[in-house]
């Protein structure tokens, strides 16, 4: 059975980028979507008052739902990929995190991905994890106040990046909940990135299905939309399927040619 366009978000961080951040939720809508997420889509990790209502704005005007937003990861197209274990910007993060999840619950938004951020020259990365451990559990708990989850995910083209497997995900996962702090986080099972490191996603789905708070996909190689490689994504959204997995799927891929005219897939896949 031809799978349904309702059961899609689009990353706006990633589609429609030919547009303003603030005109993309509504192509996304005309697009025949209804929901979208986005990475940090602010400069800086503490924007003013008036961005952050201009944002909420769009997207409400838009009538789309946001369902997935990425905390602040620093200067992304340098190759930043979080902040949150760096120990001298701990601060930085805390603050972000208070403005991410107020715009969560203006919007509704309950999905929060915390990118972890790559290691340090010079500094131990037992340090670093007891950071992020902290923050982590920080940010658990901000969720958990508007009945939120904070997303890890395993990352792929960053060798710096730490977590590159499900099974180093669940372990920060694990350690941050034996604080005893939080029970709110949950794991981003990200179909292109697993498969780009070469883990195994069915069987990421046979041991830690209950424990996917968001998926999202690509295809791989090349990140593009799906047909450009040479994942099977019938059998994926099955395997989706049997496990129980309800939620929505983000489309975070490159698309081939225009945004608007890579969504041609959806429909055929069976």
């Amino acid at each position: 059975m031809p799978v349904e366009r309702s059961r899609f978000d689009v990353n706006l961080s990633i589609l429609f980028t030919e547009l303003d951040v603030l005109d993309r939720p509504a192509a996304a809508k005309a697009a025949g979507f209804d929901a979208v997420e986005f990475w940090w889509p602010f400069p800086d990790a503490v924007p003013g008052d008036r961005e952050v209502d201009r944002f909420v704005r769009a997207v409400d005007d838009a009538g789309v739902e946001l369902t997935g937003l990425n905390f602040f990861a620093g200067n992304m197209p340098a190759g930043e990929r979080g902040v949150l274990s760096d120990p001298d910007r701990a601060g930085q993060f805390t603050d972000n995190v208070d403005i991410a999840i107020g715009i969560g619950e203006r919007l509704g938004c309950t999905a929060f991905n915390a990118l972890y951020g790559n290691r340090i020259d010079g500094v131990r990365p037992d340090a670093q994890d007891e950071v992020a451990t902290a923050n982590l559990a920080r940010a658990g708990k901000a969720a958990d106040r508007i009945g939120g989850v904070v997303l890890v995910e395993p990352v792929s083209g960053t060798p710096a990046y730490p977590l590159k497997t499900a099974a180093d995900a669940i372990a920060v996962i694990d350690r941050v909940h034996a604080t005893g702090e939080t029970e709110a986080l949950r794991l981003l099972f990200d179909l292109y990135h697993l498969a780009a490191n070469g883990d195994d996603p069915g069987a990421v789905l046979d041991r830690h299905a209950g424990r996917i708070g968001h998926v999202q996909i690509a295809d791989a190689p090349g990140r593009n939309e799906p047909g450009t490689g040479d994942l099977d994504f019938g059998h994926w959204f099955r395997r989706l399927d049997e496990v129980g997995y309800r939620g929505r799927i983000g489309l975070e891929y490159k698309p081939s040619g225009a945004s608007a005219d890579s969504f041609g897939w959806i429909g055929g896949v069976q």
